[in-house]
């Protein structure tokens, strides 16, 4: 229940009085904890505080609300298996406009606010760049005043917390609900039963088919809502998280026997379900409890989302007019047979009418072009616990591969790679082309890939469903809020509404040669590296050289993603250093943040191999003066938030033709970072717009990549020839700190079938001598703040609001309701 409080909360505009919010913050306090601030703690006002800005924004989504009844708008759901948010008070002050009024308010209490954000836990609910991408999303979706909901897991604890010892990963539980849950909404009027298991028998009555459960297991999905802030809008949109409850009573009979864990075996089993984000899969109860999770998900909203629409409207028939929904990647696929039982069991849909209305609501983004992750499942996992769903996903290929058979008659291959079911594999990604209206790659490059290859025989069917947006980023956050010095300056040089209109950016070319704002650049990048070596000297005593170049990898540990590439630069450097101590180089710190999935051996020896070479740097004085590696310990957003506007040098790496997009590149690009990067994902785009004198592209292209392949690549050849490379490799096997690499040596020459499948030794002379091209340019600092000016007046494009709007127009033809 909300207190008398908010009475005196305006939520029709952002300008609340300073003694407002003093009353609001101390009604809290007495209210909830029954004292004064001169007797709170940081954590009771961290508390206080964000229940006063919850206040708010639950003031704003009820004006939403009834603005959307008003209006009858189209709403769009966002469905993703993660949201990435990181922490929500400071990011919601800032969209509020309230930041320095609760700054100056805890001051007159002793409090510093930047200690108060530091209690907040990072939300454990994304893992990678797909849930960065769909929190920008949703950002950008309210800011813009669109009607949007986000749907996901209330995951317990996060993919894990990372902890490095000995060089090792270990994987400890990421808590985040006990600061986090202070966020949450519990919505138990809006919860629904999801039903796993059983068996389902046809039954004839009144000339009606009906389906017949028994046996199955219920699981209540128990909704709590997250609100979304936008900037300076009216508009406030939410994410419902679902928490899985046991719909079974607890067994008292049992735990009066003493029986206290078989009494509560079912509450745990079905608990089980909201309890970690992306469990490991690397064997059958990973692979189900994943499997799981994902219907859990699809069937809980496709249910709140009928249950919404038929209360505003008394009918299904306007559906497609009035919803969109969105598969954001594989992991919500199920959405598409899910709202087919819904509307044929439930509302009596024929299936004709049942299959046009999912055509009429559905699009997919796809986020990948690797096979691995292109998701696929064993047939008889879906029968065996989605029965119901596998009858309907059975009828769904036969159908298809009828109309494809009409198409192509003998051309079993084609059919057989178009198949939703074939091989005793459900393939998930046919089945999200098949059942969405649009098909979306998330960037130039990107989407060329998908039509010309990973979906060609799906594009030459249907040309029309495909299309490109590129991805984009919340630049309001990760400019303005995460770097203030730079955002004053650009308010200063051309004024503050690039805030909204991140195009406006493009106005700050015209200082591209004024040396007073060129040197302010060049002392803010200075500034923002002295916060960051600060934030690393407290975190792990470690002391870094704001003066030397802060070269930055912070991504998801992939081999793709040629982490390892940039190690060998590492070492070729250091044994140059080891060769001649007083070798005259520019003085370089090399930043690492990744987390390896818990099952991918290769992945974690990198990171041993990264840290053991970090350790090894840091016993010789004379060397860690010109070559420092730093591996952040579990990178997440707020690290990312200091760690992005001080970087030099942003490493976008990846082999060519492997990277769907990145965002993190443009993160980078914003903050006046330049980029060393491969022509792949977003890459691409930042050429076209930058020109070669901005960016540093090297290595081999996508095409070239595969001819490549196809002629039959020996990294061998590249061992042999090229002395730097041989040196580089052979020091794997005499090893760091101790530890031999020699596995890593054998991965690069000899391999398990193929040896360095992601071609690190075909590109390590042109990324070795790019690299050597840029400190060139960095000595002459005019030209290098020039590059960096003009990347950051650049960045517009690659906003969030821009992607956002593309695809309201588009794909999902909404309208903003504010």
């Amino acid at each position: 229940m909300q207190d008398s409080t908010n009475k005196n909360l305006n939520p029709k505009n952002n300008n609340y009085s300073f003694d407002q919010i003093k009353d609001a913050v101390e009604s809290k306090l007495k209210r909830y904890y029954g004292i004064a601030p001169s007797e709170a703690t940081e954590e009771q006002i961290y508390r206080s505080v964000v229940l006063t800005v919850k206040d708010i924004l639950m003031r704003k989504r009820a004006d939403q609300h009834n603005t959307i009844k008003k209006t009858r708008s189209k709403r769009i759901y966002y469905m993703c298996m993660e949201f990435l948010i990181g922490r929500s008070l400071k990011n919601n002050l800032c969209n509020l406009g309230l930041d320095d009024e609760y700054r100056q308010l805890l001051s007159e209490y002793g409090f510093d606010i930047d200690k108060i954000y530091e209690i907040e836990s990072d939300a454990a609910l994304g893992n990678g760049g797909l849930g960065r991408l769909a929190a920008c999303f949703m950002d950008s979706l309210t800011t813009l005043g669109y009607s949007a909901t986000g749907f996901s897991i209330c995951y317990e604890f996060g993919l894990f917390r990372q902890k490095i010892v000995d060089g090792m990963q270990v994987e400890l539980p990421d808590e985040w609900l006990p600061t986090g849950e202070s966020w949450l909404v519990p919505r138990s009027d809006k919860a629904y039963t999801v039903r796993f298991g059983g068996t389902i028998s046809e039954k004839w009555e009144n000339g009606k088919l009906n389906i017949v459960y028994e046996n199955y297991d219920e699981v209540r999905a128990v909704p709590y809502d997250l609100m979304v802030s936008g900037a300076d809008t009216e508009a406030c949109n939410y994410l419902r998280l679902w928490k899985a409850h046991s719909v079974t009573n607890f067994n008292m009979s049992l735990f009066s026997q003493g029986q206290y864990v078989k009494a509560m075996e079912q509450n745990t089993n079905t608990e089980i379900i909201s309890k970690v984000l992306y469990p490991s899969d690397n064997h059958d109860e990973g692979k189900l409890l994943r499997l799981n999770q994902q219907y859990f998900l699809c069937s809980a909203s496709l249910q709140s989302i009928i249950s919404d629409h038929l209360a505003a409207y008394g009918t299904l028939d306007n559906l497609t007019e009035k919803v969109a929904i969105h598969l954001n990647d594989t992991h919500p696929a199920l959405c598409i047979p899910e709202l087919m039982r819904i509307l044929m069991d439930s509302y009596s849909y024929s299936w004709d009418r049942a299959w046009e209305t999912c055509l009429g609501v559905f699009s997919y983004t796809n986020h990948t072009v690797m096979p691995e992750a292109l998701e696929q499942w064993k047939e008889d996992l879906f029968r065996f616990h989605l029965p119901r769903i596998h009858t309907i996903l059975t009828e769904i290929n036969r159908r298809f591969c009828a109309d494809l058979w009409n198409l192509y008659p003998g051309d079993w291959d084609r059919i057989s790679k178009m198949a939703v079911i074939a091989d005793n594999r459900i393939r998930m990604a046919n089945l999200s082309i098949v059942g969405s209206h649009t098909v979306n790659g998330v960037s130039k490059l990107h989407s060329d890939i998908l039509k010309e290859d990973v979906f060609r025989n799906f594009y030459k069917k249907e040309p029309e469903k495909f299309m490109n947006v590129t991805n984009g980023i919340a630049h309001r956050r990760w400019l303005c809020y995460s770097n203030p010095k730079l955002a004053a300056l650009l308010d200063e040089c051309i004024g503050p509404d690039y805030r909204k209109n991140p195009e406006k950016l493009e106005e700050f070319l015209k200082y591209k040669d004024d040396a007073t704002v060129l040197k302010q650049l060049e002392d803010i990048k200075y500034a923002n590296k002295v916060r960051f070596a600060d934030y690393v000297k407290n975190r792990t005593g470690v002391v870094l050289d704001p003066a030397s170049v802060f070269d930055v990898q912070i991504k998801r540990l992939h081999e793709y993603k040629r982490q390892l590439l940039n190690a060998l630069r590492i070492i070729s450097l250091y044994n140059d250093l080891l060769e001649n101590p007083n070798l005259d180089i520019t003085p370089q710190t090399f930043i690492f943040g990744a987390k390896a999935a818990p099952g991918y051996d290769m992945a974690k020896n990198i990171i041993k191999l990264i840290w053991s070479v970090s350790q090894e740097i840091e016993k010789n004085p004379k060397i860690r003066e010109k070559l420092r590696v730093v591996f952040m310990e579990d990178y997440n957003v707020s690290v990312a938030e200091v760690l992005i506007p001080s970087a030099d040098i942003s490493e976008q790496i990846s082999l060519a033709g492997k990277e769907a997009s990145g965002t993190g590149n443009m993160k980078f690009m914003i903050n006046g970072a330049l980029t060393c990067g491969t022509l792949d994902g977003a890459n691409v785009e930042m050429h076209e717009l930058l020109g070669d004198d901005n960016i540093y592209i090297f290595g081999l292209t996508a095409q070239e990549v595969e001819d490549m392949w196809k002629r039959g690549y020996h990294a061998g050849d590249y061992y042999r020839v090229n002395n730097r490379i041989r040196q580089t490799v052979d020091r794997l096997s005499l090893g760091f700190n101790g530890t031999s690499f020699a596995n890593m040596l054998h991965y690069l020459i000899i391999g398990n079938g193929v040896a360095d499948p992601y071609m690190c030794l075909a590109d390590f002379e042109s990324y070795f001598q790019t690299h050597e091209t840029m400190l060139e340019d960095y000595a002459d600092r005019d030209k290098w703040n020039r590059k960096a000016l003009i990347n950051i007046a650049k960045a517009g494009f690659f906003a969030a609001d821009r992607s956002i709007r593309e695809y309201a127009d588009n794909i999902w033809h909404i309208k903003p309701v504010y």
